[in-house]
């Protein structure tokens, strides 16, 4: 009898550790949780964007898109990335990306509580994609506008937030 109690304690213990890990992982995965609202408040909007090169030999338009990127909250967090699609006069002049996906937190820029930040990307535009009337809208009266998500990390926590801004 003092073998099949033995081998009952031994699988009541696992099983008790087993439960102990599991609520310690659910515990973990709840405090990480806790900066979402404050990750969610983040502001971005469209500040400027401006020609810098008209490139006729490789025909190509480089724009510099700069987005201004405020933190209202008391967390401080990173952006990784900023997807958005640029548009002209409401016409789609393509797919723009701002990302430090590449560059570890430390060394990405920290939005402090209460700061705000512009955040500038070079938005290649190949005129051999678009029709001449969009090539038009570039050089002439302009009324740019931008829509797409942006991904704000902080230690724990990563989240996406979608967003849409005029210039």
């Amino acid at each position: 009898m003092g073998t099949i109690e033995m081998a009952l304690q031994s699988k009541i213990t696992v099983y008790v550790a087993l439960v102990g890990v599991l609520a310690m992982m659910g515990g973990i995965i709840y405090y990480a949780s806790l900066g979402n609202v404050e990750l969610e408040q983040v502001e971005i909007e469209l500040q400027s964007v401006e020609l810098l090169n008209n490139d006729t030999i490789n025909d190509k338009i480089k724009l510099n898109v700069t987005f201004l990127v405020k933190n209202p909250s008391d967390t401080t967090f990173t952006v990784s990335v900023i997807e958005y699609n640029l548009y002209n006069n409401g016409v789609l002049l393509g797919l723009g990306k701002y990302s430090t996906e590449d560059v570890s937190m430390p060394g990405r820029a920290s939005f402090f509580p209460n700061t705000e930040i512009p955040l500038s990307n070079i938005f290649v535009l190949n005129k051999a994609d678009v029709e001449s009337e969009i090539l038009d809208l570039v050089d002439g009266t302009n009324n740019f506008s931008v829509e797409g998500k942006i991904i704000t990390q902080n230690t724990w926590t990563t989240i996406e937030k979608e967003f849409k801004s005029e210039y």
